[in-house]
């Protein structure tokens, strides 16, 4: 397997050198960074390049790094059944940048490339359907990004008066309490005012 990867690093660098920024081989698998402007020219050589082959797209995960100034980062992991090799792509862009869609050389790229919308917000070019997946289409930011709420911006519920499902922003009614972390064995403070208090409900 390492000797099968070797070979594929240095077709790959050879056919691609003015189209890849950097390679690394690790736990038997080949990842390549490239830019986003050559996704669709490389993903074509991958596919259809005998020595590649690499015809089935597995997966296309987002990730989100809020403090760097190219934000996100796409992996695209590409399977090559015909030589039992798999090879990931990696693209690094900021907020701005719109993705090539893959929808047109791997059709399962269409729910893959909604998902990541729907998540993260990124924007795929010329994809034929991107709208939401996983949430509704009233919903309110993308869940994955690192600086969505952990409450969410909108909560929905389904209102008797109106019958029917409805948006509201999320309110959090329950005030904060005090969490009492003396031992349970010395007394919590609840336990000992109960103990303080009379009869008659009043303190001693």
């Amino acid at each position: 397997m390492a000797l099968q990867l070797q070979k594929l690093e240095k077709l790959i660098n050879s056919e691609l050198s003015s189209k890849i920024k950097n390679s690394s081989t690790n736990n038997e698998e080949f990842l390549i960074e490239i830019d986003d402007n050559n996704l669709i020219d490389v993903v074509q050589f991958l596919k259809s390049n005998e020595s590649c082959k690499f015809k089935q797209l597995i997966d296309i995960a987002g990730v989100d790094y809020p403090e760097k100034e190219k934000r996100f980062e796409l992996i695209y992991l590409f399977l090559s059944h015909e030589h039992n090799t798999r090879i990931k792509l990696l693209i690094k862009f900021d907020i701005n940048q719109s993705i090539n869609s893959l929808t047109k050389i791997f059709p399962s790229a269409n729910w893959m490339e909604r998902e990541v919308f729907d998540m993260y917000g990124i924007k795929f070019k010329n994809h034929p359907d991107l709208r939401r997946i996983l949430t509704d289409y009233g919903f309110k930011g993308h869940p994955l990004r690192k600086d969505f709420p952990l409450t969410g911006f909108n909560e929905v519920r389904y209102s008797e008066k109106d019958k029917k499902v409805i948006y509201e922003p999320v309110k959090l009614e329950q005030n904060y309490r005090n969490f009492d972390f003396e031992s349970p064995w010395e007394g919590t403070n609840y336990v000992k005012e109960i103990k303080n208090l009379d009869k008659d409900g009043k303190k001693n």
